[in-house]
């Protein structure tokens, strides 16, 4: 949290893994097949030649590290120094898989050294309104500058051939830039929303729900010359329902719009937080099966349902769902 670092209260610490672990009883009872990451003693200092930081993060979000195309896994550069190991919760997953599937391949982006260069001094300062941070969204000036790649794996959507990648706090178009060379087989669109004024990750502001359908954070919505290449096939792109709480929980970063952070299991199951009543409406109307989790006392670590999953393997092709340019 601001200003403060070091570890959590316990009970909170065991209240979310309490929760994490009946998510994944959910997902098993499904027949989904669920790993999980070793975690590292976070609270412990850690430094490169360049910087050092007092305490890391945790592994509660694997979203945000690793980014699943075709038959590879990539380890994303992350932009906060805090995060810098935090590969390491997932390295020997991916050596299991490595060494399972000859076709699997391990990738890593290039660590950045995330020296001063790579931030603006003072982007975060209290006495900065809202107002002028909004002004600074719309003009595309982040507290991250282009000083070398920067990219998390929670800015990337998938959509087939296509990977929709979020230009904000955590990625910068340096990023951006890397992705597209990296899959060169893969169109690669750079989106921003002008109406957020913290832009860290997509997934609580634009939410493929199916082929054809999208949720859109009324508060941040994809400006009118973004939208084309979705108008253009025929995607729909509705406003998510209202959160129902008013504010996040204790010590939690996140914003309230976590309660669009679902976790789509198929084009026709949706698991979305239980106590977001408003949004479970919302899917049922759109013809989606609920399933209801228990998540919020973990926000804390990391954010929703999608942010503490991220899928390895699912069945089917990789689709063109933008034939039309």
């Amino acid at each position: 949290m601001r200003g403060q670092y070091g570890p959590r209260p316990q009970e909170t610490v065991d209240r979310a893994n309490e929760l994490l672990d009946n998510f994944a009883a959910q997902l098993e009872k499904r027949g989904i097949k669920v790993d999980r990451p070793t975690p590292l003693d976070f609270n412990q200092p850690t430094a490169t030649p360049d910087w050092e930081t007092e305490t890391m993060f945790g592994c509660m979000p694997p979203r945000d590290v690793l980014l699943t195309v075709g038959k590879e896994m990539l380890e994303a550069t992350m932009s906060y120094r805090c995060r810098w190991f935090e590969y390491l919760c997932y390295r020997p997953l991916l050596q299991q898989y490595y060494m399972d599937d000859p076709k699997m391949r391990h990738e890593s982006a290039p660590k950045p050294r995330l020296t001063d260069a790579d931030y603006r001094p003072d982007y975060l300062s209290e006495s900065i309104g809202d107002q002028k941070r909004l002004e600074w969204t719309a003009d595309r000036f982040f507290v991250t500058t282009e000083e070398e790649p920067l990219f998390d794996a929670a800015d990337v959507l998938r959509f087939g051939r296509d990977l929709v990648v979020q230009h904000g706090f955590t990625t910068n178009l340096k990023g951006i830039d890397w992705l597209q060379r990296h899959f060169p087989d893969h169109r690669v669109h750079a989106v921003n929303f002008p109406g957020d004024p913290y832009p860290i990750h997509i997934d609580a502001t634009f939410t493929p729900l199916r082929p054809g359908l999208i949720l859109n954070n009324p508060q941040r919505r994809l400006p009118d010359d973004q939208r084309k290449m979705f108008e253009k096939n025929g995607w729909e792109i509705v406003d998510a329902a209202q959160p129902a709480h008013n504010s996040p929980p204790p010590l939690c970063y996140s914003s309230v719009w976590l309660s669009m952070n679902v976790l789509v299991l198929d084009p026709k199951t949706v698991c979305v937080e239980k106590t977001e009543v408003y949004q479970a409406e919302q899917m049922d109307k759109l013809g989606m099966e609920v399933v209801e989790v228990d998540l919020r006392d973990a926000y804390a670590f990391g954010g929703g349902l999608h942010c503490c999953t991220a899928d390895v393997y699912r069945e089917g092709e990789c689709e063109d769902y933008f034939p039309k340019a």
